[in-house]
């Protein structure tokens, strides 16, 4: 992780301000932009056992399979980390079958622009993406490195689905498994990653909610622990002992007033820094509707706003890096800053 720039700038689910998110097309752009990872894969496991890139568990907001008379049947709700959800799931759907699919833009809302490569991309598999990564590592006579999540952990461990065991068996067969290997394993489960810590020498990240939420596995567990026990000092201590970087939410960063306009920074950044771990909140996009309301322009839901200007805010923290659904934003803005 040394090698890479600082900040850092992380394509969130690839160049999924341009492209539907977590697909080859999105992942693809983010590399041509400039992007120094590309966050591909949250993985997801298939009924037989493949892990697929995919937000959610839930695809129905992410493909097109609600057009598929053939699993009009499989539509079923569930309690997924104590919520409700009513949808098609990845687990009752062999590759196969999910390979038939085509995705489809999240938050057309936002992103109209983005509707217009909806059916173009089929759903990627973990391993097409490691494929991916040598292949354009070696097209491009550059390292490319990716940023993987593993979603939902303990959900699906409790399924027979295990990711940590699924994601460590790949990374050894692609040699990806090592401490200098250009892939960093996250997830909001710090349980999944103190397990991931026992089975590969990657970098690993866990990521922080709100400061008032608590981890699924800890609610499992029964561990009384909220996010705002994890960025206390002590608690920042523990992650450090296996993991080398949180990726926090940005208002754990620079908390937000009630009108939804930036304070004044938090301790965060100098109190994980002084235990050695790294910092890539998350998640900046240029739409007025995800910017703090200091720096909104107009009232268009895909009109961007001063997004420069929350980069500046949000870099001058010291931040090791940032996710960011426009990474070639996110380049100019590092470049602002690196120079002046």
């Amino acid at each position: 992780m040394k090698s890479l720039p600082v900040p850092t700038i992380v394509a969130h689910r690839g160049a999924s301000g341009y492209r539907p998110e977590h697909t080859l097309g999105s992942y693809q752009l983010a590399l041509d932009m400039g992007a120094d990872i590309v966050e591909a894969g949250d993985l997801v496991p298939t009924k037989d056992g493949h892990l697929v890139c995919r937000h959610e568990p839930e695809i129905g907001g992410t493909t097109d399979v609600a057009d598929h008379p053939e699993f009009a049947d499989r539509k079923t709700t569930k309690v997924l980390d104590g919520v409700s959800v009513t949808g098609w799931f990845t687990e009752d759907f062999t590759l196969a079958e999910l390979k038939t699919l085509r995705a489809t833009e999240r938050i057309p809302a936002n992103r109209p622009h983005n509707t217009l490569y909806n059916g173009r991309w089929e759903i990627p598999t973990f391993e097409e993406v490691l494929q991916w990564q040598d292949q354009q590592t070696r097209a491009r006579d550059k390292q490319v490195w990716i940023y993987p999540e593993l979603k939902h952990p303990t959900y699906f461990r409790g399924l027979g689905l295990s990711l940590e065991e699924r994601v460590a068996k790949l990374l050894r067969k692609y040699r990806k498994d090592r401490w200098n290997s250009p892939v960093i394993l996250q997830s909001f489960e710090p349980t999944s990653i103190q397990r991931l810590h026992k089975l590969v020498d990657n970098p690993l990240v866990v990521l922080l909610s709100d400061a008032s939420s608590r981890p699924w596995d800890f609610v499992e567990h029964g561990d009384p622990r909220t996010v705002a026990d994890l960025i206390k000092p002590a608690g920042l201590r523990e992650i450090a002992s296996y993991a080398q970087g949180i990726g926090p939410t940005l208002d754990l960063i620079i908390p937000k007033d009630s009108a939804g306009r930036l304070t004044r920074p938090t301790t965060l950044v100098a109190d994980a820094h002084k235990v050695g771990l790294k910092l890539h909140p998350w998640t900046l996009r240029n739409e007025n509707p995800f910017l703090p309301a200091n720096f909104r322009k107009g009232t268009d839901a895909d009109a961007y706003g001063d997004v420069f200007g929350a980069y500046k805010a949000y870099f001058a923290t010291g931040i090791d890096g940032i996710f960011t659904d426009q990474p070639d934003t996110g380049l100019l803005a590092r470049e602002d800053f690196v120079n002046n």
